[in-house]
């Protein structure tokens, strides 16, 4: 979709350089509150099953032990004090923008996965919902804000991740990329910026 390619293109641009000021600030942040870079560059894939390296800002401690999980669940141990800040308000996922500009990701689009839980889909679901490019938000992003505290409680976090919510997620991607069009793009968009900056936080 050209009009899609198009309007990221030039959100993602506006959006670099206006928050430009802010990227720095909290890059200084970062890098004074721990060791380690500042983005935290993890593998995703993305349309058609490329591989990628995702930007957002580091929350967690550089040093990880080998067998981490690959998601969070409540309060862990290994997110910095400006890591807290960063998730709390979403301002970790903004370096996406670049993602976007550059073309591995769009603004709205299905979540990009890591390999490891990208393997459990179904082939068939799976290479539907590769057909388009992974996005920063979309429904199941703003079903799911509260993820990490709903992993907390359970006892084996990766198995509730895989078992219970990713199918949950994987129906809203499907039906996005069977609905997708600009007015359902523009819905997500003002609903994500609603939850993030409007509705009051518990």
């Amino acid at each position: 979709m050209i009009a899609k390619r198009l309007f990221d293109i030039i959100f993602s641009f506006v959006g670099l350089t206006v928050l430009l000021p802010l990227f720095f600030i909290v890059a200084v942040w970062i890098k004074i509150d721990s060791k380690g870079p500042i983005f935290f560059r993890q593998v995703r894939v993305g349309q058609f099953g490329h591989h990628f390296r995702i930007h957002k800002f580091r929350t967690m401690q550089a040093e990880q032990p080998p067998a981490a999980l690959q998601i969070t669940a409540g309060i862990d141990s290994r997110i910095t004090k400006s890591g807290v800040f960063l998730r709390k308000y979403k301002i970790d996922e903004l370096p996406q923008l670049i993602d976007v500009f550059t073309g591995t990701m769009s603004i709205v689009g299905p979540r990009p996965e890591v390999p490891k839980y990208m393997d459990v889909y179904p082939e068939g679901l799976r290479n539907i919902i590769l057909s388009v490019r992974p996005g920063i938000t979309d429904w199941a992003s703003l079903e799911f804000r509260k993820e990490s505290s709903l992993l907390a409680s359970a006892d084996d976090p990766e198995k509730e991740y895989i078992e219970k919510i990713l199918p949950i997620k994987q129906n809203y991607y499907l039906r996005y990329v069977k609905s997708r069009n600009f007015i359902v793009d523009m819905k997500i968009i003002f609903a994500t910026l609603y939850f993030v900056f409007i509705r009051p936080r518990s």
